[in-house]
């Protein structure tokens, strides 16, 4: 099996130091979304006391040209700290926290989408949107090959579906990671809500939520950052690719679950089906934020096979897996909850995603120019 080398480090020789006491110091690791909009970075630094809020934490800098954010005649960035959370790999009273990237002249970087969703979950806070993002991901080992598979084959082909949710050494395949990855989130705080296995054996899926607002998109971010910590420890990767596996293999999405608190209230299907409707009208502008190149990933991935929807066209049902928008059964049988937009990639930008659904559904935007609402 092809794991990293660091992975193969005595980890007992680590547990000394990492429970040596601190003297009232706190190590504190700054993490943020660099330049591909995909990819996390991170670094650490000591202050003198456990910081009780995000706002006793600093302010910090990083080189952007290391991380395709700058130029390196001006490569200065801030690090504006806007979430907090416990660190599970140095433990309490350590702390990891979510950054925002500013420029030189602290305007948002090309890849803060935080900064504008932030600014619309604001302007409709009022309708308490609520979300839950499923995270599908497949681990490969360092020479890309799937986590588990035969080194120069494959395993038996999904067929009648033996992976899903699947139990037994020739079903799963590295669920000492995926459980490992489970309790550091809840351990940190992330709103972590579930994880089972997915259709293509080696990929999993995690879940986060509810959370409300800017918080879907924290703690998502978050997520992804522990379980590539704790796939560094094991030494294999986990990847967000839409489609890791060409031919007759599941891709992977990011299930966004969504409602307002009008729709989770009894007659709420009608609002449901009001904003699916507003959804259907602006298919193409959905597509282009769902993942970070404007569609191209997912187009590899929304083929109208292997439980999608077609990239090119929109469509809506109950218990439909092959629809663009699935309303759960029980909420049809309710009247009232939430739906599931299936069309998000795995490597979307939750904030991106979130945003997009808000202005569509709430603030009743059209056509596929957003608007700007700095005046607010």
């Amino acid at each position: 099996m092809s794991v990293s080398h660091s992975s193969r480090l005595n980890k007992l020789v680590r547990e000394q130091y990492v429970r040596l006491p601190q003297d009232g110091l706190v190590q504190v690791t700054y993490v943020w979304i660099d330049g591909s909009g995909e990819g996390v970075r991170c670094k650490s630094r000591t202050l003198d006391k456990e910081p009780k809020s995000i706002e006793d934490v600093p302010e910090w800098n990083f080189d952007g040209s290391s991380t395709a954010q700058a130029e390196g005649s001006n490569s200065d960035m801030f690090l504006v700290p806007v979430r907090m959370f416990r660190d599970p790999f140095c433990l309490d009273p350590n702390k990891l926290v979510l950054c925002e990237v500013l420029k030189y002249n602290r305007k948002p970087a090309e890849t803060n989408l935080r900064h504008t969703c932030k600014k619309v979950m604001d302007l409709v806070k009022d309708s308490h949107p609520w979300f839950g993002m499923e995270q599908e991901y497949t681990l490969l080992g360092v020479n890309g090959h799937p986590y588990g598979w035969p080194d120069n084959g494959f395993p038996g082909p999904q067929g009648k579906c033996p992976y899903y949710c699947g139990v037994g050494a020739d079903k799963v395949y590295g669920r000492d990671i995926v459980e490992s990855h489970y309790k550091a989130c809840l351990y940190a705080g992330v709103k972590i809500c579930g994880t089972n296995a997915e259709v293509m054996p080696s990929q999993w899926e995690f879940q986060v939520g509810p959370c409300e607002g800017i918080e879907m998109g924290d703690h998502l971010w978050m997520a992804r950052f522990i379980l590539h910590r704790v796939c560094e420890d094991f030494g294999v990767v986990a990847t967000l690719d839409p489609k890791p596996m060409t031919g007759n293999w599941n891709g992977a999405g990011c299930h966004t679950n969504y409602s307002t608190e009008e729709m989770r209230r009894e007659g709420g299907l009608k609002h449901i089906e009001a904003a699916i409707e507003k959804l259907s009208k602006r298919h193409d502008y959905h597509i282009c934020v769902y993942d970070p190149r404007g569609g191209r990933d997912n187009s590899r991935r929304l083929t109208g096979h292997h439980e999608t929807s077609n990239i090119f066209e929109f469509s809506a049902g109950v218990a439909n897996r092959g629809a663009s928008i699935r309303i759960p059964r029980q909420v049809g049988q309710d009247g009232y909850g939430y739906f599931e937009d299936r069309r998000p990639a795995a490597n979307c930008d939750p904030y991106a995603v979130t945003e997009a659904i808000m202005r569509t559904t709430v603030l009743n935007e059209t056509g596929v120019e957003t608007k700007d609402y700095a005046g607010h």
